[in-house]
């Protein structure tokens, strides 16, 4: 078999972090790399050419899904004319939804990692940018009258409450009083 171009091992790369990304928040950070690289369609052997280590990918694949985020929020700014409030709205509006509850692999990193991150050793590098993302994340929610924190901390709490009692009604009823405590305060 001929080697892989650069082009190729830095698309191979990108196709493995993108993966982790969305498998990590779907199932946790204790994901197979053998699973991981089957769902990426690349063999377990080359994911030692690619990283140094597991901890490597997952802090890696943190940075791609908080960078995800980030960019879900300049694009909410951007499609209301830089209105915050309202990019604010439709964040809470979009984040606290059954779509959202349902579909963990391409939400929020905040509420699909924080218990796995909370298990990484200290000084980890998923745990720095885990932090740093927890920390922007809030940064965007605040405003002149709710502090950004307070407000993440009710997302967060709302949405992971509302994805252990899926299957009852509670859990609709989770999420519609957190958006409202949310949205009638601003």
């Amino acid at each position: 078999m001929g080697r892989v171009s650069q082009a190729q091992a830095e698309e191979n790369r990108r196709r493995v972090v993108d993966t982790a990304s969305r498998l990590f928040r779907e199932q946790g950070t204790q994901v197979s790399v053998a699973d991981l690289m089957k769902a990426a369609g690349l063999t377990h052997g080359a994911f030692y050419k690619q990283f140094a280590s597991k901890e490597a990918l997952v802090g890696e694949a943190t940075a791609h899904a908080f960078a995800e985020l980030a960019r879900s929020h300049t694009a909410g700014l951007a499609q209301y004319d830089g209105q915050r409030a309202a990019a604010q709205r439709a964040l809470i509006d979009a984040y606290l939804s059954v779509e959202h509850r349902d579909d963990p692999a391409d939400g929020c990193p905040v509420a699909a990692l924080a218990t796995d991150i909370a298990r990484e050793g200290e000084g980890g590098e998923a745990r720095r940018v885990f932090t740093k993302g927890v920390a922007d994340f809030a940064e965007f929610l605040t405003t002149d009258d709710q502090d950004g924190i307070a407000r993440l901390c009710t997302l967060f709490g709302a949405l992971v409450l509302s994805r252990a009692t899926k299957d009852s009604p509670i859990s609709e009823e989770i999420l519609t009083s957190a958006r409202a405590a949310l949205t009638e305060a601003s």
